[in-house]
């Protein structure tokens, strides 16, 4: 059964029950995760954890933060990608519903975003992302994946798909942002203004004037609670090294292999995106080689937080779908 959300209230109304005591926390969360109002979220930071990830490019293990689900099966799992430097609590309201559906469920933060303990830190430019994560999957999940990536995630996804097709099974890409092409001309700023820049990324205002345009209709105190849970990662020590080694990188540019996906592929996209236009999940559709499209009435950008009824029931259906149906480019949304 799937629950109601009403955005406008901000009070989920899941059969899941959401309860945190303070103390439950992991000690690797900055300590403003007392701060956080939102029961959901607080329920789904206690279940963070670090598990230990063997890559190339780090002498020790990385110690990679996720939720991992509580009961898996032999069925493939679904696993959950974030937008750009957020964390797996932006699932915090679709990840129970996804639970409560059956499915194996794992919420991954990629590296150089979210909690990983990056005291050491590594570099977080697109290989590293891509090679961390394929040795997540490779040590812990183990079988073929429904990959769901939101905003840049969709590119996180893109890219891991094309370079690990074993890995993936089907695709889904939530208001995705495939277009850009990396991070532009933040890539070529000197250090101390990249800096500077990645210092403003995580202020109060500018999340909450995200916020703002990422959802249809929030109210203040929503807006601020959403502000702290959305910049909670942004608190660790290393957040500023890795912000600003992924900038200088170049950042993500897979617009040029959109069509190389062999997946089945769902996208979803919210009617009243402010972020990224429609027009683009259009354009999307008709590139990717076996995809349908969804669009979600009076929902933003990110409809697993607006609209987490409707984007658990159509990933469940999409995960249960087995059938291959011949692309036909949709003329419009």
């Amino acid at each position: 059964m799937v629950a109601v959300f009403s955005v406008a209230t901000a009070l989920p109304k899941f059969k899941v029950v959401a309860e945190a005591e303070v103390d439950a926390f992991p000690s690797f969360l900055p300590k403003d995760v007392n701060r956080i109002k939102d029961p959901f979220a607080r329920t789904l930071a206690t279940r963070i954890q670090r598990l230990p990830v063997s890559v190339k490019f780090s002498e020790n293990p990385i110690m990679s933060s996720c939720v991992k689900p509580l009961i898996q099966n032999k069925a493939n799992p679904v696993v959950l990608l974030h937008g750009f430097d957020s964390s797996c609590l932006e699932w915090r309201y679709t990840y129970p519903l996804l639970e409560e559906a059956g499915l194996e469920t794992w919420a991954i933060d990629i590296l150089g975003w979210g909690f990983s303990d990056l005291e050491e830190l590594p570099s977080c430019n697109v290989v590293s992302k891509r090679e961390h994560f394929y040795q997540f999957w490779k040590s812990y999940i183990k079988k073929a994946m429904i990959l769901v990536g939101p905003s840049l995630g969709s590119a996180v996804a893109i890219d891991f798909a094309i370079n690990h097709p074993e890995a993936v099974e089907k695709l889904v890409l939530i208001d995705a942002s495939v277009y850009a092409e990396g991070t532009g001309n933040l890539a070529t700023l000197p250090q101390m203004v990249a800096y500077a820049g990645v210092y403003l990324l995580k202020s109060i205002p500018l999340r909450l004037y995200a916020n703002y345009l990422s959802f249809t209709n929030i109210s203040f105190s929503t807006a601020v609670d959403w502000t702290n849970v959305g910049r909670l990662h942004c608190l660790l020590p290393w957040w500023e090294d890795a912000a600003v080694d992924f900038m200088t990188s170049g950042g993500y540019n897979v617009a040029s292999q959109i069509k190389m996906v062999k997946q089945k592929t769902l996208i979803i996209w919210g009617e009243n995106d402010r972020i990224i236009s429609n027009k683009l999940a259009v354009q999307l559709h008709c590139e990717l080689p076996d995809a349908i499209i969804r669009q979600i009435p009076d929902c933003g950008h990110l409809p697993h937080v607006e609209r987490p009824d409707s984007v658990a029931k159509l990933i469940a259906e999409f995960v249960q779908t087995s059938t291959k149906a011949v692309n036909q480019c949709a003329p419009s949304l």
